[in-house]
């Protein structure tokens, strides 16, 4: 089990002040900033994951809640379909490839930081959405920024190759990930399921 460098500074400094705070005798404050500390840890856990190997399949970009699965255009047999997944403060936050490609393009957007569930925080929040061509199809992933997180980390660029699986980044805290895949794609998930990033197959080519 990792530990995302991103957290570091998260975990240090309250692990600092507890010591400061116990060496001088606030013990019940040592205490609680060792919760924090605690919590933080927990919370930038980067587990190692057994990624299937199906050229056919789509993994989750997220670990998380499915609180959306739903066609773009609900009038047209050909559209794009849209997967939500919903990342509570105790999911782990790190970001994997649904597919094996090359990115070919990272567009970041400035925006507001309604509630991850909130319908309009896909159009509205800050976010960065990758587009990843693979061999057969090419999907958005967009890490959209919630209500507490104020931080989105993408560790790739256009160009850079990306396996099935593959860490591509984080959101820190509270957020959203967005999954949209073109309609030859059978969805595999429904509204409520629980997901794991790099593990559970959300979506298989059915052309």
């Amino acid at each position: 089990m990792g530990i995302a460098k991103e957290g570091l500074p998260f975990i240090l400094v309250p692990l600092i002040l507890s010591l400061v705070a116990g060496a001088v005798g606030f013990i019940s404050v040592a205490v609680g900033l060792l919760a924090i500390t605690a919590f933080m840890v927990y919370f930038f856990r980067d587990p190692e994951r057994v990624i299937p190997t199906d050229s056919d399949i789509i993994v989750s970009p997220a670990d998380g809640r499915v609180t959306k699965v739903q066609a773009l255009d609900p009038g047209s047999r050909e559209s794009p379909t849209v997967v939500s997944i919903f990342l509570s403060p105790i999911d782990v936050h790190i970001n994997r490839s649904p597919i094996a490609g090359t990115v070919t393009e990272v567009a970041y957007t400035r925006g507001k930081f309604l509630m991850a569930t909130d319908p309009r925080a896909s159009l509205l929040n800050e976010q960065n959405a990758l587009t990843i061509q693979g061999e057969k199809i090419t999907v958005v992933c967009k890490q959209v920024a919630g209500i507490l997180a104020r931080r989105i980390v993408c560790w790739k660029n256009p160009s850079d190759t990306l396996a099935l699986g593959e860490r591509f980044g984080l959101i820190k805290f509270s957020s959203r990930t967005d999954l949209i895949m073109p309609p030859e794609v059978e969805v595999l998930v429904k509204e409520g399921s629980r997901v794991k990033g790099g593990v559970t197959v959300v979506g298989r080519i059915s052309k």
